[in-house]
């Protein structure tokens, strides 16, 4: 890894606190499960896969104390990765879905936030899986947090389960309340996923890949300056894009449309944020233009403290 990247100062808005979690930190929660064992969890071929993978590992978050285990493990790591400000995801629909103590489980994880030397804020997630009434509780707890480290509302899982507008009510909640909106769309459907994202108010959209499939969806994205949070190593490994080489963050970047680079589950995804500005470079970006979007980290962060204009 070229100390390049690892010492460029960065930001990380997309990520995933589940999907974050090495091998070894859930043997360290759970010492009868292996290192090998989580790791061959992990191996996938496909966006099932992922979403596979991903469900075996939340059912070992049970506590208020693992959860805050992973956060402390996650923010050691970036500290090491010279990020300096971090936009956390949870997936809160998850843990309601799972019946557990939201509001214990966020005590700890905001108070071992708070510890960190990395400014960190969290994002409110729910999944297409669920209905309006879900996301709509989802919202309100966000809502109830609004002055207490979340920072945003954010949609995730399947796109074939659900268009992000079906959840309208909940983002207007949302809103109201003061809260950022950051869905994902366009990963793994098509562009109207990402035109959906945009009818919803979508502030930064998680993704958006198959944006370049539509130049007039391009051109408002510039137009309004919407980022898109892309995740380049989690869109080669869910399929989301056929390889590397394929990837087209270059073509979105040449339509003008403001980027960001994430990890967005790098324990699943094994890549950390200094990795995907490497394979930044190997798509055609010259080091100026990645200390450019690094700075994106900062232009589009949400708490407004952190966001810069430089």
């Amino acid at each position: 890894m070229s100390d390049f990247y690892r010492n460029l100062k960065k930001a990380e808005l997309h990520l995933h606190l589940e999907g974050s979690i090495a091998p070894a930190t859930i043997h360290e929660m759970h010492p009868h499960i292996s290192i090998k064992e989580v790791e061959n969890r992990y191996d996938h071929a496909d966006f099932i896969g992922f979403l596979d993978a991903y469900k075996w590992i939340v059912q070992f978050l049970q506590t208020p104390e693992q959860y805050a285990l992973a956060t402390r493990r996650l923010l050691e790591g970036l500290e090491k990765q010279n990020v300096r400000y971090v936009e956390l995801t949870l997936s809160v629909g998850v843990i309601l879905w799972k019946k557990q103590d939201l509001a214990a489980i966020y005590t700890a994880i905001n108070r071992e936030a708070k510890r960190s030397r990395i400014p960190c804020f969290w994002i409110f997630d729910f999944i297409r899986h669920f209905d309006l009434g879900h996301a709509m509780r989802v919202a309100e707890l966000a809502a109830e947090r609004v002055n207490d480290g979340v920072v945003g509302f954010g949609l995730g899982g399947d796109e074939s389960r659900g268009r992000a507008i079906t959840y309208l009510p909940a983002f207007e909640l949302a809103r109201k309340a003061g809260l950022h909106l950051v869905p994902h769309g366009g990963e793994t459907t098509s562009a109207q996923a990402v035109w959906d994202a945009l009818k919803v108010g979508a502030e930064r959209i998680g993704h958006g890949i198959r944006a370049v499939e539509d130049p007039e969806l391009l051109a408002e994205l510039r137009r309004q300056n919407i980022p898109l949070e892309i995740c380049i190593s989690s869109n080669v490994a869910t399929g989301a894009v056929r390889d590397l080489q394929s990837h087209p963050l270059r073509r979105i970047a040449d339509a003008g449309v403001p980027i960001i680079l994430n990890t967005d589950d790098p324990a699943i995804f094994e890549t950390t944020l200094a990795a995907e500005y490497e394979k930044a470079e190997q798509l055609g970006f010259s080091q100026s233009e990645l200390v450019d979007i690094a700075a994106n980290g900062f232009r589009y962060a949400l708490h407004p403290k952190f966001r810069t204009t430089e």
